[in-house]
């Protein structure tokens, strides 16, 4: 073999995933003429990760159909949902009349990869197109299929081929020639291999040329690269600057006690175990220092039944689980893969203590070996550090015992923030099965749409009963969900009934429950005649993500044995469209669709330290008599993201200090925290299971997301209130760090506050009011439901008031509540009643006259009328701004209402339903309701009666009061066209304002008349 023919095989090329993502173009519908002829030739051009690509022209089309695929190569698949697709239709400039000088603006989406789904899971979405511009003209909507798949690539190790009999070495060194120094001929991400080739000049002597984007890394002289640190995905896109606020006292303004308003906690009194200034990943809490030990297994151990480990420091004590063994593995290598987290409150812990862990056996409790260490020579390991790695440790003993055997563990110290932490047997948290610190995600739930239409070929008796029509109805259900259609109405010459009627139920995923159809024949007062039954497994249902027809079909009946009894004529989907409201509307804390794919992206994160609570009542008894003890874990709640913290065993004083993220996509959302005492952690045993044990309430506090200001932390004590039938306590204070991160009046974060609450399916075939609360509470059930299965369980106690699940239930304290709500929003309407009463009867003559001077100048220019108003909308607004509210707002006892509520209007708020009290108790109650009951509708009276009123005046009901009011008309308008208009409005204003000498004390001639006219409460019966 020559050497100008020698090639060097690579070992077989790796095979490597790369992403692509396609973009389908459908079509689009209802665009703008855009080409002076009343149509348009539209394109479509897509950009995303720098590559830019466009469909073709169709042309003289306001509906254009594309069915064109765009593929597009992610060359960063792990941050692809920061990435934005962009996609522009344009009017093709060629098929325009006259000189056009470039393409047309037809509309723009953009989307974010956290809305693209994978291959197979993708739908057809049509979007609206949004403008460039505030002055542009732009209206219709496309239709996008967007997904991405992975497919295998090989990594191609380019060979080396040598021509001409010439050596590389020879090469590259001829290149360091001639570019005076080392040249870095690689280029990253090339996959052709190096080819370097030589050409005879016509004077013999050898021309080399060079190719550097295809020279291999082993030719290139190494370049020093700096690796830029990326911060989590979810943050890359809001990076602000978060300086740590100024932090004072604040004085809450009419609050009934101090005890139940919320307080700042000043900077300084948050102590910290470290001195050394160092960066914690959880800034918003206090880092905890824990010594961490993990016990992996043992191997060569003495004889023994079944081992288990000692662990043992100054101050504390605990003992492992059973050993496990292996199958295959020798008796002598039991496991244990565990893992202890031990407090450690001081310096002196660590500069005096020692840890000494000890392998004994079970039965017998005969000593195995054990090893010591020096607390002060552990190391410290800080996340992001990876976790450290286990050794062999020589197990050691007494001198006249004969030990052996090897121990694999690893000793470190770390905070709350080291990922062991969540899994890992604490000190404060002994019952491990209940007490760890868990993150929960809510279902995903559809509404199921089941629109029953027609049926057919129903076995109807011969022999009906007389002048009776058949009362047929179809009935639905799924799970516990049950609805009934009314009564179909009959063909007239087929017989078949209809109903077109929609029934509406919530499916949660995975949707393993099927839709069970009957159809009744509820004619007579027995038991219903069934027809026939269908069942449709849910997951077979087509979904839906916007107002799209989706076709209906018919499905058979079939009989108690099988056999045919008819057809159903259904029209099914899975809404995707719709947010699926589970929580009380006051409470709120998303928004979003069910499906991913019209979500829009996140404008911010919020973070939430839970530092502690202090001050809690006991709980529950222990001991002897007059001794207590609470058990206490904090929840909190935001979107789909249910958190739970570990609970802290016997103490009235916790500290959890566990920090939490959740991602924001709508500011006007409320984030729920509620404290519980643990009782679960004692079921299970004793005969007593789990659910006999529910969670104990201590309190929960409600903060709105939209009034934190961006970037700030706000470290205030919170008080746990609640209120029973007995009244108002407080259980104790919760103290939180939170921080809404986020970019501050950005166009993202502003552009939230102008787009619709719910999303567009809530507006295009709104709910009912009525149907609403159904749905919600059926949803309600299902979450409550999916967290009762996790491990440990959320109790249906805890989730339920966590979302405010009975909320709407009746209660005299919340209508009083509401009601003097609505005079606080009306009191500056009174306000300015009194205001003008006080101007108009001089009782302040400098203001008076002031305000005549005032009303001559905005009638004189009128054109200031308007700027003169919203000038002083800002002035009060910049005003009241030193009046903000410096923390987040807690519980309100005063506005709700609940230190001044009688006792038995919390004896009748708490009972059960029906009521569980004594009749002449209900009986009185009742009484009291009619009471209310009856002003309400004198007021409902009052307000009709004064429509009335005003539709008589020209109503002719009765004659002389309309002849008198349009013969006023007729006055009216001939002085308005003879009078400039300035004077007449001159004499109203100053006829208003007049002295009281010129006024008098009696009702003026128009309320007279208008008080004298009739309405139609004489005609009630």
């Amino acid at each position: 073999m020559t050497e100008s023919s020698a090639v060097q095989n690579p070992a077989p090329p790796p095979k490597t995933l790369q992403r692509r993502l396609v973009v389908e173009v459908v079509e689009a519908r209802s665009l703008l003429p855009k080409d002076g002829q009343g149509g348009s030739s539209p394109y479509v051009v897509a950009e995303f990760d720098s590559q830019k690509k466009r469909t073709s022209t169709r042309f003289r089309d306001l509906n254009p159909v594309w069915n064109e695929a765009l593929e597009f190569v992610v060359s960063d698949p792990e941050n692809m949902e920061l990435e934005e697709l962009e996609v522009e239709v344009f009017n093709d400039k060629k098929f325009c009349s006259g000189n056009v000088r470039k393409d047309h603006f037809l509309g723009r989406v953009k989307l974010y990869g956290s809305q693209f789904l994978k291959r197979g899971e993708e739908g057809l979405v049509y979007y609206q197109l949004e403008k460039k511009s505030v002055f542009s003209w732009i209206k219709g909507e496309i239709g996008l299929r967007i997904y991405y798949f992975d497919e295998p690539v090989e990594e191609l190790r380019p060979p080396i081929i040598v021509a001409e009999a010439a050596k590389v070495s020879d090469v590259a060194e001829m290149a360091k020639d001639y570019s005076g120094g080392p040249v870095n001929l690689q280029h990253e991400g090339s996959h052709s291999p190096p080819v370097v080739s030589i050409e005879k000049s016509p004077s013999s002597a050898p021309v080399v040329h060079l190719h550097p984007e295809v020279i291999p890394a082993a030719m290139a002289s190494p370049i020093p690269t700096t690796v830029q640190q990326y911060p989590p995905p979810e943050t890359r896109k809001m990076q602000a600057p978060a300086p740590r606020p100024k932090l004072e006292r604040v004085r809450v303004p009419k609050r009934p006690s101090a005890d139940f308003a919320p307080k700042e906690i000043p900077n300084q009194n948050r102590r910290f175990s470290s001195e050394a200034e160092r960066i914690h990943p959880y800034d918003l809490v206090e880092p905890i220092q824990y010594l961490f030990v993990r016990i992996v297994k043992t191997r060569g151990l003495s004889h023994n039944d079944n081992p288990y480990v000692k662990v043992r420091t100054t101050g504390h004590f605990v003992r492992s689980k059973p050993a496990a063994h292996r199958p295959g593995v020798p008796p002598d290598s039991p496991e244990w893969h565990q893992v202890f987290a031990l407090g450690l409150h001081s310096k002196l812990d660590t500069a005096s203590s020692t840890l000494e862990i000890s392998v004994w056996n079970s039965p017998s409790e005969v000593f195995l070996g054990g090893v010591c260490f020096d607390l002060s020579d552990v190391p410290i390991r800080d996340p992001p550090d990876s976790p450290l790695a286990p050794q062999w440790y020589r197990l050691e003993g007494v001198e006249h015992r004969c030990i052996s055997g090897d121990i694999q563990l690893s000793v470190w110290i770390g905070t709350q923030a080291d990922d062991a932490f969540p899994e890992a047997w604490s000190s404060d948290a002994p019952y491990v099965a209940h007490t760890r610190s868990k993150v929960y995600q809510s279902p995903k739930l559809w509404y199921l749409r089941v629109a029953v239409i027609e049926a057919q070929d129903l076995q109807i008796s011969q022999n009906p009963p007389p002048l009776m029509t058949p009362e047929v109805l179809v009935k639905a259900q799924l799970g516990f969900q049950t609805a009934r259609t009314r009564r179909g109405t009959m063909g007239s010459h087929t017989p078949s009934f209809k109903w077109n009627e929609d029934l509406l139920f919530v499916a949660g995923e995975p949707l393993e429950n099927s839709l069970i159809l009957t159809v009744e024949d509820r004619t007579t007062s027995k038991e219903p005649l069934l027809f026939g039954h269908l069942v449709i497994p849910v997951g077979s249902i087509q979904e839906r993500i916007d107002e799209r027809h989706v076709p209906a079909k018919w499905f058979p009946l079939e009989g108690g044995n099988g056999t045919y009894c008819g057809r159903l004529y259904l029209r099914l989907c899975l809404e995707g469209g719709y947010h699926v409201l589970d929580e009380a509307a006051h409470v709120c804390s998303d928004f979003r669709p069910t499906a991913k794919q019209l979500w829009k992206p996140a404008v911010g994160i919020l973070e939430l330290g839970i530092l502690g609570a202090r001050g809690l009542l006991p709980m529950k008894a222990k001991g002897g008599p007059g001794k207590g003890s609470t058990d206490a874990y904090c929840v909190a709640k935001y979107g789909k993201k249910w958190i739970r913290t570990r609970t802290i065993t016997d103490c009235f004083n916790p500290r959890w200090n566990e920090q939490y993220t959740w991602q924001v996509y709508d500011p006007c959302t409320v984030l729920t925290v509620g404290v519980f005492d643990n009782w679960r952690m004692f079921g299970g045993g004793g005969g007593l299971p789990e659910e006999d044990l529910p969670d104990c309430r201590i309190g929960k506090i409600h903060i709105r997301v939209s009034t934190l200001e961006s970037n700030k932390v706000y470290t205030s004590s919170y008080p746990l209130l609640i209120l029973s039938g007995t009244g108002l306590k407080k259980m104790g204070e919760i103290e939180l760090a939170i921080r809404f991160a986020c970019p501050s009046l950005m166009p993202d974060t502003c552009g939230v506050y102008g787009r619709p609450l719910l999303p567009r399916m809530h507006y295009l075939q709104p709910l009912g009011v009525a149907q609403q609360e159904a749905l919600r509470g059926a949803a309600t059930r299902l979450v409550v439901a999916w967290l009762m299965r996790a491990d440990p369980p959320l109790g249906p106690e805890v989730v339920r008031y966590m979302m405010d699940a009975d909320s709407h239930a009746w209660s005299m304290r919340r209508t009083k509540t509401n009601w003097f709500r609505i005079v606080a929003v009306l009191a500056w309407a009174v306000g300015l009643a009194r205001w003008l009463d006080d101007v108009r009867w001089w009782r302040n003559t400098a203001t008076t006259v002031l305000v005549h001077i005032l009303y001559l100048v905005l009638v004189w220019y009128p054109d200031l009328i308007v700027p003169t108003g919203f000038l002083y909308v800002f002035l009060i607004g910049v005003w009241h701004y030193r009046f903000r509210p410096r923390i987040p707002a807690g519980m309100d006892t005063r506005l709700s209402r609940a230190e001044m509520v009688e006792p038995d209007d919390l004896d009748e708020e708490f009972d059960t339903i029906p009521s569980s009290r004594q009749p002449d108790v209900v009986r009185a109650r009742y009484d009291r309701l009619r009471m209310l009951a009856a002003r309400f509708q004198a007021v409902l009276g009052d307000f009709a009666t004064q429509g009335e009123r005003v539709q008589a005046l020209v109503s002719w009901r009765d004659p002389r009061a309309t002849k008198l009011f349009i013969g006023a008309c007729l006055a009216v308008t001939v002085v308005l066209y003879v009078v400039p208009p300035k004077m007449v409005a001159v004499a109203l204003g100053f006829y208003y304002l007049r002295h009281p000498m010129f006024r008098d004390q009696m009702p003026p001639t128009s309320v007279n008349f208008f008080r004298r006219l009739p309405s139609l409460s004489d005609r009630l019966m």
